[in-house]
């Protein structure tokens, strides 16, 4: 969170166009036929079905997919009743991870209306055009009514997050701990310091699951809530204890459970030792919580923590269920949000967590053996697995406790679709990020003294992705950088020109020439090369003085890439390397190769690449389904491309058995799995859909790459897959934030290498 300055937030919310969130059509418009058919005349059609079935505005309207978060402003985040209007860059928030995270779609609605009747009264009167409703940072006590008659008096799901989102998360985690301490859930004592509509929503929840109401605790800010207490509300009555105990430390002599929701430092160790043995501690208090993380471990060293902070294991974070439970809810048509598929959340969430964690996890939080325990009670916000696991476990709730309206019948075609929803977000780049920071690797910018080039460096430098190096004349790259606004003091910048980097050139050129001399290289041909930046460059990676490199192209790539297989080389296993871009799309993501490297391709260089973008898509945490890509369908020609294409296909198979892989196919069989089974009933890849393609010439992949990139998808790339060091280059004039997502992947690939492989070469 340190980068997170005002002036970034602001520019953030700012820049293009404001806010985090828009609407885009889905239907084709572009004729008046289009337009006739999606206003009027042709809107009427669905209008009089709808009329006379309600239940076809699912199937004619995007109600199923859409989710209202609504909120009075009352209690917004951290900062209190600041109002509607300034409330609602939180609820875009919301909206967005709401649409990352689930595919769902999402309107924020900002009600100027604190007063609970006539604040349910219009949301009650808005509840028609949603099929869920989230409801928002709205204080106690007034939320817990105005949740309770809106899940009364509308017909679609209504949850108050800031009450159950903790509830189902936290619910999980205790679970889980209670099972690893050794401790029955009927038997644990609990204390709650803290009792808000979270505090309360927790306290219920932990009941349903067995907790004894007898063996609770709660505190609120003046002491216990015992008999001795006046002027309660009705939700603090609910929880008040015949215990003799009146402060928070008296509470805690023998509690096996603490829950904080409160604030920061009211925990102190003495608190923790007079606890029970092998106690469990959830502070949640944000940002700090109310006991620190190394002070309540040194206290107790058997305890399991959890806080509500991303930089502690643990975390007890509310998006873990909102968005797959609203998901799961609105999949099956459910009435409401009930007890049962709440539960069916708790557990699920609790479940994953005891499941192998796959590498993809690890890999994202720079981890090597995260394993259910003391350290890991709950899943990673960014496990792939958690939509395709909540969401139908609230589904089957729903249907079980008899309040889904339209079931779902075929649970692996549900699974796919959810699969299909992860194309919306940004995971990838999530994750790209989050494991750049945790090893911080030296990557040489060579072309430092472009405007583009050098601000993904200063970027990359602000939001400690990457330790950037510079390379060209100290004067010019300064110059630039005032004219551009940007800061550059203590990042290295190195001038290979420059006399005092004589003796460094010397030794790379000595390097270079015992490595090259029988390949017809003299020294001082290799000692001229040195005042190139891209040879100098590689040299530093080569030599160990960088971790990667990222060379900036002007036009043609030929030379760059013949320079990166002199300086570095290709890998032993390979004849060759490539390039692969990755599409970020609203269809999912797409892995497209070779983009850049071979121009022509016969069998042996089809089966490197294709090996070589296997490993690849592995490594950013995708099963790979492969199409090999022609003119033809399955035979269709037999000309030297088409054939080049089938024999990879077999060989493909050989080397990899499971491997899901086929080919030759034309695009459209590629990207139509529904056309592509009904055509080729026999194909290998029945039921899949695509998400590799590999095509047969680089005339057609730089085709196919740069026509999705301007039909608006978000490019990842070129990522060079063989070459023996991080080594990577793009275009100049592509978009920082493009060179910026290849420069963190050039020090991912520098990691990995750290640990003994290759981001496309495991």
């Amino acid at each position: 969170m340190s980068s997170v300055t005002k002036k970034a937030a602001l520019e953030y919310h700012s820049e293009g166009k404001p806010g985090k969130i828009e609407i885009v059509p889905t239907k084709p418009y572009a004729t008046q036929h289009d337009l006739a058919l999606a206003y009027s005349p042709g809107v009427a059609y669905p209008c009089e079905e709808i009329e006379k079935n309600p239940q076809d505005v699912y199937e004619y309207t995007n109600k199923g997919n859409l989710v209202a978060v609504i909120s009075n402003g009352t209690a917004v985040l951290g900062l209190g009743n600041i109002g509607p209007l300034a409330g609602k860059p939180v609820m875009e928030g919301k909206a967005l991870l709401f649409k990352i995270f689930a595919g769902l779609d999402c309107f924020d609605l900002e009600v100027a209306e604190n007063d609970p009747d006539k604040f349910i009264e219009i949301v009650k009167s808005l509840a028609p055009t949603f099929g869920g409703i989230n409801l928002e940072d709205i204080k106690a006590p007034e939320c817990f009514e105005i949740e309770r008659r809106l899940k009364e008096e509308c017909d679609i799901p209504v949850m108050h997050d800031d009450q159950h989102g903790t509830a189902i998360i936290s619910a999980a985690g205790l679970l889980n701990a209670l099972e690893i301490q050794g401790k029955k859930i009927e038997d644990v004592r609990l204390v709650v310091n803290g009792a808000g509509a979270a505090a309360v929503s927790c306290t219920r929840l932990y009941i349903a699951l067995g907790v004894k109401k007898e063996n609770v605790v709660m505190c609120d800010s003046k002491g216990v809530l015992n008999a001795s207490r006046t002027g309660l509300n009705e939700q603090k009555k609910e929880f008040v204890t015949d215990r003799p105990v009146n402060t928070l430390a008296e509470a805690m002599v023998d509690a096996d459970v603490f829950l904080g929701l409160s604030v920061k430092d009211v925990v102190t160790p003495e608190m923790l030792k007079s606890m029970a043995p092998k106690p469990i501690v959830f502070a949640l208090a944000n940002p700090d919580p109310e006991i620190a993380y190394d002070l309540a471990l040194e206290s107790r060293p058997d305890i399991i923590f959890a806080t509500g902070r991303s930089d502690y294991p643990n975390q007890i974070n509310n998006v873990l269920g909102f968005p797959y439970i609203f998901r799961g809810a609105l999949d099956c048509g459910a009435t409401t949000i009930n007890e049962a598929m709440k539960l069916a959340a708790v557990r699920a969430i609790a479940d994953l967590a005891k499941l192998p964690v796959p590498p993809v996890v690890n890999t994202a939080y720079d981890m090597t053996d995260l394993h259910f325990g003391q350290f890991y009670i709950l899943p990673k916000p960014l496990d792939p697995r958690l939509l395709t696991t909540v969401a139908p476990a609230v589904a089957r709730g729903a249907m079980e406790s008899g309040v889904a309206r339209r079931p779902i019948t075929d649970w692996d075609k549900y699974e796919e679709k959810l699969r299909s929803l992860m194309g919306y977000d940004n995971k990838l780049m999530r994750r790209i990020f989050d494991q750049a920071k945790s090893r911080k690797k030296r990557v040489v910018f060579a072309e430092a003294n472009t405007d583009k080039m050098l601000k993904a460096a200063v970027i990359a430098r602000k939001e400690e992705l990457l330790i950037p190096i510079l390379l060209g004349n100290e004067e010019m790259i300064q110059k630039r950088a005032d004219r551009l606004g940007l800061d550059i003091s203590g990042i290295e910048i190195i001038n290979l020109r420059h006399d005092r980097e004589a003796e460094r050139r010397k030794r790379f050129a000595k390097r270079l020439y015992a490595e090259r001399q029988r390949q017809g290289v003299s020294y001082p041909e290799s000692l001229e090369k040195m005042f190139d930046r891209n040879y100098f460059g590689m040299m530093m990676v080569q030599e160990g003085e960088a971790d990667a490199f990222l060379g900036g192209t002007y036009s043609a790539t030929h030379s760059i890439g013949e320079i990166a297989k002199e300086v570095v080389g290709i890998r032993p296993t390979y004849k060759t390397f490539a390039s692969m871009h990755i599409m970020n799309t609203k269809k999912g993501t797409f892995f497209l190769t070779d983009t850049q490297v071979n121009k022509q391709m016969d069998a042996d260089t089809l089966f490197d690449v294709a090996r070589l973008t296997r490993n690849s898509v592995e490594y950013f945490a995708h099963r790979p389904v492969m199409a090999m890509l022609s003119y033809s369908n399955y035979g269709s020609s037999d000309e030297p491309e088409c054939r080049n294409s089938r024999e990879v296909v077999d060989r493909m198979h050989q080397a990899y058995p499971d491997l899901l892989i086929d080919g030759e196919m034309s695009i459209n069989f590629a990207m139509n799995q529904e056309l592509r089974d009904k055509t080729f009933p026999f194909n290998r890849l029945k039921g899949e859909n695509v998400n590799t393609l590999v095509f047969p010439n680089l005339s057609s992949a730089s085709t196919a790459y740069r026509m999705m990139l301007e039909m608006g998808g978000e490019a990842v790339g070129p990522i060079q897959m063989g070459l023996n060091k991080p080594i990577h280059y793009i275009s100049v004039n592509s978009p920082v934030r493009n060179i910026l997502n290849l420069a963190v992947v050039a020090a991912i690939d520098a990691q990995v290498a750290d640990d003994g492989g290759g981001v496309v070469d495991k």
